[in-house]
């Protein structure tokens, strides 16, 4: 009977470990706070800096940003990279504002990609990551 239980308990423990390992929306339980890199900011540090006038990149997919985004954020995603540079040349290369970019939080490494993406082909400058991302402007505007 223990033999059993022992089992069953060795069995879920390699299937919730496969999940969480697997899963592309896996739990951030083991995420600790890290401090901010240098090319990262805060909302409060946007409102503070730029008074909120930033130019807005979202580096998620198409179906994530079709179902909310921060208003005036220009997709712009690996997956579509050329078409969406084509779609929004026009606006990066007559920006004057700093340009933030942001994906689904800090496990989601997209807007650094982009960021550096811009930085070394389109000679953007001043290009920053919002902190925690899509989530964190979501809790701020409730």
């Amino acid at each position: 009977m223990i033999r059993s239980a022992l089992i069953l308990v060795a069995l879920a423990l390699v299937g919730a470990t496969a999940t969480h390992f697997l899963h592309p929306h896996a739990p951030m339980w083991y995420q600790q706070n890290e401090p901010m890199r240098d090319d990262e900011v805060t909302l409060a540090d946007i409102d503070k800096r730029w008074h909120g006038d930033v130019l807005w990149i979202d580096a998620r997919l198409r179906e994530v940003y079709d179902k909310g985004h921060i208003p005036g954020a220009l997709l712009l995603n690996e997956q579509e990279l050329d078409t969406l540079l084509t779609q929004h040349i026009e606006v990066l290369q007559d920006n004057k504002k700093p340009v933030v970019v942001y994906c689904d939080g800090k496990a989601c490494h997209a807007s650094h990609k982009m960021r550096d993406y811009l930085r070394e082909h389109m000679a953007m400058s001043d290009v920053w990551v919002l902190t925690g991302g899509w989530p964190a402007w979501q809790a701020a505007k409730k």
